[in-house]
């Protein structure tokens, strides 16, 4: 069966998600808002059994594979995708192949290894290891789960959008950060369908604009290199299906530098406890930016993962003078 992006397949994708997680909080912090000047909602998808946003599609998508009794799956990652198909295919017992670039960050590689995935590390970044990714697809007989083409991923991904407008209908804009474009083609699926006033703003890092530039021309683009710490925006192409969405749903959007990103994640820490990786904080840092034309509104913040490595945290915190 084919499967499409829509809301009534995110509400079917409920079945199989709460099984293996509970709903994440949508939290208002009173010092964050008041330095903000809004009324600002972090959605804690760092709440989540891989501590990311993406564990939800893996779990919609392994659910459906198995019915279909494939004989295994291959992807590829920075982190939190692997990590999201490494954990669901261990609860459907099917054997998952996820390759990473040379030189991934090493904890992440510990933690899709922990998950139970046969890790191969090749390519000199993202875009090079999925080429890999899609060769071994065919020399092995795997099922490909792409990064962001797939339907049953934003299903599941958009289950966290159906719990943000149960927590909070009458939201008036959200903030999505933007890596391969499922998270925030799963905002536009669920929002527009429940709330078509809703403002939604995607946010891309400076460093790595390839959806922006395909977004704001109306065209795939490529870019000759995404050198962003924030791993998980670290994307060197765009892809047809999250572009199309996007296209059709998305209000705007905007790029944010290194030096806000890493603003934003000693901002949500130290107003929310919160500890976000580079692409969980980027949404906050693009809120930062567009601060006055939000004042007043009640605005849904994305924390989308909190899986930031010491070393990373320490380069964060000492460019502050911080040790340590």
């Amino acid at each position: 069966m084919a499967h499409s992006v829509s809301l009534a397949e995110v509400e079917a994708a409920r079945q199989y998600i709460y099984p293996h997680m509970r709903p994440t909080p949508l939290i208002q912090y009173p010092l964050l808002s008041q330095e903000m000047g809004f009324h600002a909602y972090v959605k804690h998808e760092n709440h989540t059994p891989i501590g990311a946003f993406k564990i939800r599609g893996g779990l919609n998508l392994m659910a459906h594979l198995a019915q279909q009794h494939v004989p295994g799956v291959i992807t590829v990652t920075r982190g939190n995708h692997g990590q999201s198909i490494a954990l669901a295919a261990r609860l459907y017992d099917l054997p998952a192949t996820v390759v990473v670039p040379v030189g991934n960050n090493p904890e992440k590689n510990a933690l899709m290894r922990a998950q139970g995935a046969d890790l191969l590390e090749q390519g000199h970044d993202f875009d090079a290891a999925r080429a890999v990714a899609e060769t071994l697809q065919h020399e092995r007989g795997l099922y490909y789960v792409h990064p962001a083409n797939e339907p049953l991923l934003v299903n599941g991904v958009g289950t966290y959008w159906l719990e943000v407008f149960e927590d909070l209908p009458d939201l008036d804009v959200a903030l999505v950060p933007v890596g391969g474009g499922s998270g925030v083609s799963a905002a536009i699926t669920v929002l527009k369908a429940v709330r078509p006033a809703v403002r939604i703003i995607g946010v891309q890092a400076a460093q790595a604009p390839a959806v922006f530039n395909s977004w704001s021309s109306g065209t795939l683009c490529e870019t000759a290199s995404a050198e962003t710490f924030a791993d998980g925006l670290a994307t060197r192409v765009a892809f047809a299906m999250p572009l199309r969405i996007m296209r059709d749903g998305l209000d705007a959007m905007v790029l944010v530098s290194e030096e806000e990103i890493r603003q934003a994640i000693l901002r949500l820490f130290r107003t929310t406890h919160n500890l976000a990786e580079g692409a969980g904080a980027a949404a906050l840092a693009g809120a930062w930016q567009l601060r006055e034309s939000l004042a007043g509104q009640k605005v849904v913040i994305v924390l989308s993962g909190g899986n930031i490595d010491l070393d990373t945290f320490r380069w964060v915190l000492r460019q502050d003078g911080t040790a340590l």
